[in-house]
């Protein structure tokens, strides 16, 4: 259907789907982290999936009162870039007199519906992209969600069965094949389809942060990626014919690699994003670069999900300390990768 004419005569343009970003554990940073970037101005609309009272509690702590105001929402709406923080929260679970700072079942649980009723927003088209602030895994364990983290909700709730972690900022992208799991389990949990599917949402991840031609590097499991089977043989028994297949897929796919080494080529330019065995593997190179900077992305799912690389940061929370550049990091690029169809 063609855009309507104004009352001037220039066609009317539909208003922009806001950016839903959730605010994540009560009791730790988020909230801080959310009004402080409301209140230097958000480059596309917002609203936050969370409570209006935590909210203005850390309007108080971050001495913002004088400068935001925070109004409920019933639905997403037009979102806003500064002054005005638009609350939609489904719940209204949340008690006044959760503490900073703790560990809180009451938390858990919110973080967690926030978090479904944005994903169910995203899912219906009424959000441009998800932003997450940081939850707790314990508080959310102590309230019976027996979930690892964001990335399992994220899957779980979108009935998204192919999907990956990608942690990113402007030196290093990498793509996990296990995730939240033992590392005595990683080996038994790749597979051909495992690495296959991993270095297919690599390629898709770069294709989305604007990579024409994506290059992409295959970490191998074991010390020198093997040694030709001296350290091991998932290399070449399960690691090797998997990149095979990708490039008979016209994906450029190289590797395996040895972890040791190929962060830092990565890093220097020679690849455009790694796709790393396992959680410690992946994530060290990136956070060591800087927890300030660093993405983390679900990729895979049917809307663009990015979050901020740090925990709830109990030990700081409700001082007014918290530093919001990874948040802001997050929206940057969640704005970039759903600027593409």
């Amino acid at each position: 259907m063609p855009a309507q004419p104004s009352e001037h005569g220039a066609p009317s343009q539909a208003p922009a789907r806001p950016l839903g970003i959730t605010m994540g554990d009560a009791c730790g940073i988020g909230p801080e982290l959310i009004v402080q970037l409301f209140a230097r101005g958000l480059p596309h609309p917002a609203v936050v999936y969370g409570d209006a009272a935590t909210l203005q509690r850390a309007c108080a702590v971050a001495g913002l009162d004088d400068t935001l105001s925070i109004i409920a929402l019933g639905h997403p709406g037009p979102g806003s870039t500064r002054s005005t923080i638009g609350v939609l929260d489904r719940w209204h679970g949340l008690p006044p007199d959760l503490p900073w700072g703790r560990v809180d079942a009451r938390a858990g649980q919110g973080a967690y519906e926030y978090l479904c009723h944005a994903i169910d927003d995203a899912q219906a088209g009424r959000l441009r992209a998800l932003v997450t602030a940081p939850l707790n895994k314990e508080a959310m364990q102590l309230a019976g969600l027996k979930f690892p983290g964001h990335t399992e909700i994220l899957a779980q709730r979108s009935g998204t069965s192919r999907y990956a972690m990608m942690l990113a900022n402007d030196e290093l992208r990498v793509l996990l094949v296990t995730i939240h799991i033992p590392l005595a389990r990683v080996p038994e949990a790749i597979s051909q389809g495992a690495e296959l599917d991993a270095m297919r949402l690599a390629h898709l991840a770069c294709l989305q942060s604007g990579v024409a031609a994506p290059r992409i590097a295959v970490a191998g499991l074991n010390p020198h990626a093997g040694e030709n089977g001296a350290f091991g043989t998932e290399e070449i028994r399960i690691i090797e014919p998997a990149i095979a297949q990708a490039r008979a897929e016209g994906l450029d796919v190289s590797g395996p690699w040895p972890g040791d080494t190929v962060f830092m080529r990565a890093r220097q330019g020679e690849f455009d994003i790694v796709v790393a065995q396992y959680h410690d593997q992946g994530l060290i190179p990136v956070k060591y670069l800087g927890l300030d900077t660093g993405v983390n992305v679900t990729v895979g799912l049917p809307f663009v999900r990015t979050s901020v690389d740090h925990g709830t940061a109990f030990d700081i929370a409700g001082k007014g300390v918290a530093q919001a550049d990874s948040l802001a990091a997050a929206i940057r690029m969640a704005l970039q990768m759903s600027a593409r169809p």
